[in-house]
């Protein structure tokens, strides 16, 4: 798969990064990949969040993680990004016994774990909250360690841009992103200890826009700290520029149905999608997340087939 570069686009995207950088540039620079182009879709389980949390209340309904798992093998999916909240006793890391279980499971079903995931929140004014998150972070990485999963993925934090002056005490965005940033470097050289990646979400809270994302990540300037690009979430008028911008800099994915969270938004183009990450060096998962969306026919085992195999034809199409 060979890679299709523009050095024009290349240019003014970064030059438009760089004019929305409020905080001084330094020296983290894009993944240095080697090779050609080469991405899979995969799968995130939190595609199955209503049955994992209908099973965590009730073994006897719903799915379980191994469950996922046995999901993955039966439509030949490579890997799985297994969050941590429908563990069993999320927040609490997994014991040994449930660790050496899963690890064999996955092996059985010829599968590997590319990722988990956490809910934290490093916006927030109150400094006990945010040491809190990078407590569970770090519970995570080295949790993460144990059952092979190489990223632990995190929010910047539920605030949005329309209220964070107030909610974050009155500081300006860039006292709330310079805290954040030592929050989530300190998790970074955690990360480093243990070979486990921390990947920082946009969840259009106060990550809503690639320049606000890549910001925060030049703010970090570590080498164990990337993006998780979520593809329905950068909320602006061209979301397909947002994630291109994003691809030099991505250690996990959430590929989305719609550029936006709800049946409203924009359908994605899978096609263009896939020549973005394509012509960004991408190599790696790229795991698929669908949602309900308020749909109450919404049925996991159907959308996530309907995206699986959007993204597998849309790069077939790029050889």
């Amino acid at each position: 798969m060979s890679i299709i570069t523009s050095r024009r686009a290349l240019l003014q995207m970064t030059g438009s990064a760089l004019l929305a950088v409020t905080s001084p540039v330094m020296a983290q620079t894009p993944i240095r990949r080697f090779g050609n182009a080469k991405f899979t879709p995969t799968l995130n389980a939190y595609s199955f969040l209503e049955l994992l949390n209908a099973n965590r209340i009730d073994s006897t309904k719903g799915i379980d993680l191994f469950g996922v798992c046995d999901f993955c093998a039966q439509h030949d999916i490579e890997a799985v990004d297994l969050t941590g909240y429908f563990f069993p006793d999320y927040p609490k890391p997994p014991d040994d016994t449930f660790v050496s279980r899963l690890k064999k499971y996955v092996h059985d079903r010829g599968i590997v774990i590319s990722g988990t995931g956490v809910k934290n929140d490093f916006a927030t004014a109150d400094k006990t909250v945010r040491a809190e998150g990078v407590q569970l972070t770090k519970d995570w990485i080295e949790a993460a360690a144990r059952f092979g999963a190489p990223v632990v993925r995190v929010f910047a934090g539920p605030i949005k841009e329309k209220d964070w002056k107030q909610a974050a005490g009155g500081a300006r965005r860039e006292d709330v992103e310079k805290w954040m940033a030592d929050d989530l470097r300190t998790c970074a050289e955690y990360g480093q200890k243990f070979g486990v990646l921390v990947s920082v979400q946009n969840h259009g809270d106060f990550l809503s826009s690639g320049p606000e994302h890549l910001s925060l990540l030049k703010r970090v300037d570590h080498p164990f700290c990337g993006a998780l690009v979520d593809t329905g979430k950068y909320l602006t008028a061209d979301p397909y520029a947002d994630i291109a911008m994003m691809v030099p800099y991505a250690t996990n994915w959430q590929i989305k149905e719609t550029l936006g969270s709800t049946l409203k938004s924009q359908p994605t183009d899978f096609k263009k999608l896939a020549r973005v990450i394509r012509d960004g060096g991408y190599r790696g998962f790229v795991p698929i997340e669908t949602l309900s969306m308020g749909r109450k026919d919404y049925n996991p085992y159907v959308e996530i087939v309907k995206v699986l195999t959007a993204m597998r034809e849309a790069i077939a199409e790029l050889n």
